[in-house]
């Protein structure tokens, strides 16, 4: 199953008005004023409002830390930077 592609308007949100758009719709669809069509509408955006966040945060997290793997195997989170 592949993931439909992240309209570019969203790909170009940071991630802070990516989360928000994403809150005010899931609080819109919980008070349910809208129709059936509507909210179908709403909930395709918030899906790609919440892979949009996700790969931010993703992004975000691979800049922090990267994975060590020591010479015994084990594996260990290094932040970024401190070696």
């Amino acid at each position: 199953m592949t993931k439909d592609p992240v309209a570019p308007e969203i790909a170009a949100l940071s991630f802070e008005d990516a989360i928000a758009q994403l809150e005010a719709i899931v609080r819109d669809l919980e008070a349910g004023n809208r129709s059936l069509e509507d909210s179908i509408e709403a909930y395709s955006r918030g899906a790609q409002l919440k892979a949009h966040c996700e790969a931010k945060l993703r992004e975000a997290q691979d800049r922090v830390e990267r994975i060590a793997k020591a010479a015994d195997g084990s594996v260990t989170a290094i932040p970024a930077g401190i070696e």
